[in-house]
């Protein structure tokens, strides 16, 4: 795999940024992290992937390297989709797969013609929408009355042991991996770059009918990989290991989805 650059997409509040690795032209591949993480969890993985492709992993706005959104906003799931469409639209991509989740797919069917889910959550109902809405914005508002909004600084060393006491699948190697984009380094010592604010409730919410109509309107083939999961309609495959295998141990995950998409995206011909 070639070398790695750096990404930087302007938007409104800020910019969303990311790493890019493979050739200018190769065949679009955009990669999305999880809840609390950054771009860095490919950065394992990427590199064992076909060379053909263009992969663009992002940070999400609120995590790694990318701009917080503005005092008073929520972060909330639509709201991640329109930022897939800013950068999709900055990079020119008509035709694009994804790794990761696929929301993104459910919304914008035409754009998108592979999805691979690594240990995805996939589209999870809300029974009690309204009480978990107010939830959120509770937190929110309390979070904003707050006089001071300081984070706490950490040594390197210490900010190693929260980050693995807070997600008991990372091996050592990746948390060093996931901090090189989440910390920010300060006067005595370093902050974790995600925005305090991702950790709210979701004020956007769907029940169950939403979730089954979402799932109809995906169009593109999958490959979910996961610890266990069953879909109808869709290749899926069970790899031994945890919610972080593809960056613990990205040898495991890789020749599987090299081989999918060896045979569903370098096969297909994009559009002119």
């Amino acid at each position: 795999m070639c070398s790695v650059s750096e990404l930087s997409v302007p938007v409104p509040w800020g910019e969303i940024r990311g790493k890019v690795w493979g050739p200018d032209h190769g065949r679009p591949v955009l990669c999305l992290h999880g809840w609390a993480d950054n771009c860095g969890t490919f950065s394992t993985l990427i590199p064992l992937l076909p060379r053909e492709c263009r992969y663009v992993a992002v940070d999400f706005p609120g995590h790694g390297q990318s701009s917080h959104r503005p005092p008073g906003v929520f972060y909330a799931f639509p709201a991640y989709v329109a930022d897939v469409r800013r950068v999709v639209e900055a990079l020119q991509w008509t035709k694009f797969s994804i790794i990761g989740h696929s929301m993104g797919d459910a919304l914008y069917p035409e754009m998108v013609d592979v999805v691979v889910l690594l240990d995805a959550f996939g589209f999870v109902p809300t029974k009690e929408i309204f009480k978990v809405m107010r939830q959120g914005m509770d937190e929110l508002l309390q979070f904003e009355q707050k006089a001071e909004q300081t984070q706490r600084v950490y040594t390197y060393e210490k900010a190693v042991e929260r980050l693995l006491a807070a997600n008991p699948t990372l091996s050592l190697q990746s948390v060093h991996i996931l901090l090189e984009r989440g910390l920010a380094q300060v006067e005595g010592g370093f902050v974790f770059s995600r925005d305090l604010r991702i950790n709210f409730k979701n004020i956007a919410r769907t029940t169950l009918e939403q979730c089954l109509e979402m799932q109809k309107k995906i169009q593109c083939v999958s490959l979910p990989l996961s610890l266990s999961l069953s879909l109808r309609q869709h290749t899926v495959v069970t790899v031994p290991g945890d919610h972080h295998v593809h960056l613990n141990n990205p040898e495991v995950v890789a020749p599987l989805v090299s081989d999918f998409l060896q045979s569903d995206v370098l096969t297909l011909q994009l559009p002119a």
